[in-house]
């Protein structure tokens, strides 16, 4: 492979990526999409625009028939932009400065996307994959931890992968184990009076707090000892609200809260220890309620399962070192697979360090390394005839 071609060429498909603006809110992805699925059916996928809701554009295409399918997935939403001042470019336009490529999503995720554009169409060129199928998802609705992108693809069936590669900020190394998430809300009730007599009320945000202290006196001293290498088992409070005014004992108040659980914990079990700790409190009963407002499992890939294998391979025969396992700190789209038994693993230039921030860039030399790692991977793993 003439690479230095291969860098020219990453970097005007991710220069295209950014120029095509995709950020959440709104989340918007019918251009982004377009432009990907023209790419696909050009190199001959199967390829087609799939939605639920509208705007939300997502481009499945595969090549080959049978087992296995290999699955690779970028998303294709950013965040927005923030504030402009910050940014020293036009966020939307990619430019490039020792070594880097700069502009809105750069990172997270479109040099990814850029990459695995670059995969399907190398992989086209080469005749296919000698055995099984490949397919490439690029989907909108993963900034906003929404149902209408990589979730929607799997609940419709749309994609059953043996191994699911996603791209992501490792700097070409892999994350094979994932934490899953819960989000739950707790709604306590009182009963309204003038501030000037509390006694004659029921102060719903009292109620919340002694709740709170609950989980902060019970359930994290336990989670601190839930440990799995370096990831921990954690609980955050990150949303608070009640009360109407300063002078009203208020009726209503609630948080949200969430969790993070070790591949070996479960969302349902989880959610049932935080009723249960609740439930000690002493609370009167129908004074406060808990609800799961969304939940996933994590995952663990098996460090000898064949696209683990491979793309592990692949990474040592490009650096010359064995691949490092990194912690994942926040969660990806391979959640929505959690519980079907596949490999999952997250791989992919940048640091991030740099996504979701002003400035955001990537280094074009880490986009040629994750392409040379890419082909050779899928090499390794469903064979390629050049």
């Amino acid at each position: 492979m003439n690479e230095a071609a291969i860098g020219e060429t990453l970097a005007a498909m991710l220069a295209d990526l950014i120029r095509i603006p995709s950020p959440y809110p709104p989340g918007e992805s019918v251009a982004i999409s377009a432009y990907a699925a023209d790419r696909l059916r050009r190199a001959g996928y199967r390829t087609q625009v799939l939605a639920e809701a509208p705007g939300v554009d997502n481009v499945v295409a595969s090549l080959g028939t049978g087992a296995p399918h290999l699955v690779f997935n970028a998303h294709s939403d950013t965040v927005g932009v923030g504030d402009r001042a910050l940014w020293a470019t036009d966020p939307y336009e990619a430019v490039r400065r020792d070594g880097r490529i700069h502009g809105l999503g750069a990172g997270n995720c479109k040099g990814s996307m850029a990459v695995q554009l670059w995969l399907a169409e190398e992989i086209a060129r080469r005749g296919g994959p000698t055995r099984g199928t490949i397919t490439f998802t690029f989907v909108a609705d993963e900034e906003n931890l929404g149902p209408h992108g990589m979730a929607f693809l799997r609940r419709a069936g749309h994609v059953r992968p043996d191994a699911l590669i996603l791209g992501a900020q490792t700097e070409n190394q892999m994350i094979v184990a994932e934490r899953g998430v819960l989000w739950a809300r707790v709604v306590t009730s009182g009963r309204a009076a003038h501030a000037g007599n509390p006694a004659a009320g029921d102060n719903a945000i009292l109620r919340l707090l002694r709740l709170a202290g609950a989980l902060e006196t019970v359930l994290a001293p336990r989670l601190a000892e839930r440990r799995d290498g370096a990831m921990q088992s954690t609980i955050n409070i990150g949303l608070v609200s009640g009360g109407s005014n300063a002078n009203v004992v208020p009726a209503r108040a609630e948080m949200t809260i969430d969790r993070r659980l070790l591949p070996a914990e479960k969302v349902e079990d989880a959610f049932a220890e935080l009723q249960q700790i609740l439930g000690t409190v002493g609370e009167p009963a129908g004074s406060w309620t808990l609800e799961q407002l969304t939940g996933t499992n994590g995952f663990r890939a098996a460090a000898d399962g064949p696209g683990v294998t491979a793309l592990a391979g692949a990474i040592q025969a490009r650096t010359g070192s064995p691949a490092a396992l990194l912690n994942a700190t926040g969660v990806s789209d391979g959640r929505y697979f959690a519980d079907d038994g596949i490999e999952i693993v997250n791989f992919g230039p940048g640091s991030g360090a740099d996504g979701h921030a002003a400035n955001e860039s990537v280094p074009l030399d880490q986009m040629v390394d994750s392409a040379a790692i890419l082909v050779d991977a899928v090499r390794r793993f469903v064979g390629l005839n050049k």
